[in-house]
C-alpha cells in the first residue's frame, strides 16, 4: 500500500513554502502550453466530431480532452497560488481521470476495425470490445474518482485511503489496457497469417468475409497502436508515481508529469485528430460521415 500520510505536514496554509504540496512550483510556460494544446485539439475534435456525425467522440475523446484542460489549468493556477489546496486537488483528480474516457475510443475504434478486416480473426465479436473494455473503463473510472472524493475530504487529516483507491484504479485500467493490447495483438497477428479462430462463426454476430488491409485501415491502426502505447506509458508512470505517495520522488518531480503524463496524452489526442476515425474507417467512396462506420 501506498504511503500517503506524508501530507499532514500541510494542515497549516500559512507556514506552507511554496513547494509544500508539489514539491516545486508548476512551471507557468509548461501549464500554458498545455493548456493551449489541449484547448486546440478539444475544439478540433469536437468540429470533426459534429463534422462526421460520429457523436460517440464527444462523450470520449471531446471529454477527454476537457478534462485535461481543467487539469492543466489547475496546475497554472497552483502556479500562482502553489499552496491552495483547491488547485492541487482539481489537477490531481481531473488528470487521473481524463484517459479513461480516451481509452474508451480506441475500444469503439478497434471494434470496427476488426469487422472491416474480419471477425473469424478475433478472440471476441467485435461488440464486445465496446461492451467488455468500456464497461472495465467505467470501473476504473469510478475507482479513481471515488478515490480522488476521498482524498479531497481527508486530505488535512488522513488522505492515505483514498490515495491507495486511486492507485487500484489506475492499476486496474493498466491490466485492463494490457489485457487489451494483447487481444488487438492476436488478431493482428492472425489476419496477417490468415489462421482465423473458427471457419464458422460460433456467436451471433453475421460473419463477414475478411478484406484486404487498406491503406486507411492500415494507418487506423497504427494509430490506435501508438495512442495504445502513450495511454500505457501512462498508465505505468501513473502507478509507480501513486505507490511512492504524496510525498514520493516520482510525484514531486515536474519534468516526470510533464513528460510522461501531459506529452503522453497530448500525443495520443492528436493522433485522432490526424488519424481520425470518421476519414481513416471510411471506405475510398464514403464521405467520411457515420455512414463509414454503418451508423
Amino acid at each position: 500500500m501506498a504511503n500517503f500520510t506524508g501530507l499532514n505536514v500541510f494542515f497549516r496554509p500559512q507556514t506552507l513554502p511554496p513547494t509544500a504540496l508539489y514539491g516545486y512550483v508548476p512551471s507557468e510556460t509548461a501549464t500554458l502550453a498545455f493548456i493551449i494544446l489541449f484547448a486546440i485539439s478539444t475544439v478540433i475534435h469536437f468540429g470533426q466530431a459534429v463534422y462526421t456525425r460520429l457523436w460517440w467522440l464527444i462523450p470520449t475523446i471531446c471529454v477527454c480532452g476537457g478534462l485535461e484542460v481543467a487539469g492543466w489549468s489547475g496546475r497554472f493556477w497552483s502556479h500562482h497560488n502553489p499552496i491552495n489546496y483547491s488547485a492541487y486537488l482539481l489537477q490531481i483528480c481531473t488528470t487521473i481521470m481524463a484517459p479513461t474516457f480516451l481509452l474508451a475510443a480506441n475500444f469503439v475504434i478497434f471494434g470496427h476495425i476488426i469487422e472491416r478486416l474480419g471477425t473469424s480473426y478475433s478472440r471476441l465479436p467485435p461488440k464486445w470490445y465496446s461492451i467488455l473494455f468500456i464497461t472495465c473503463d467505467v470501473i476504473a473510472l469510478i475507482i479513481q474518482g471515488t478515490g480522488g472524493g476521498l482524498a479531497s475530504a481527508h486530505i488535512k487529516t488522513n488522505p492515505t485511503p483514498g490515495g491507495n483507491v486511486m492507485l487500484g484504479g489506475i492499476t486496474f485500467q493498466l491490466a485492463v489496457i494490457v489485457i487489451y493490447t494483447f487481444l488487438a495483438a492476436e488478431f493482428f497477428i492472425r489476419y496477417m497469417s490468415n489462421k482465423p479462430f473458427r471457419k464458422t462463426m460460433s456467436y451471433t454476430e453475421s460473419f463477414i468475409d475478411p478484406k484486404p488491409m487498406t491503406r486507411k485501415i492500415m494507418i487506423m491502426s497504427l494509430g490506435i497502436a501508438f495512442c495504445t502505447l502513450c495511454l500505457f506509458i501512462r498508465s505505468v508512470y501513473r502507478v509507480i508515481e501513486l505507490a511512492g505517495g504524496w510525498l514520493g520522488r516520482i510525484i514531486r518531480t515536474e519534468v516526470y508529469f510533464n513528460v510522461l503524463d501531459g506529452a503522453m496524452i497530448t500525443l495520443a489526442l492528436y493522433t485522432f485528430n490526424f488519424i481520425h476515425p470518421g476519414y481513416f474507417l471510411a471506405d475510398d467512396d464514403d464521405d467520411g460521415s457515420e455512414k463509414a462506420l454503418g451508423k
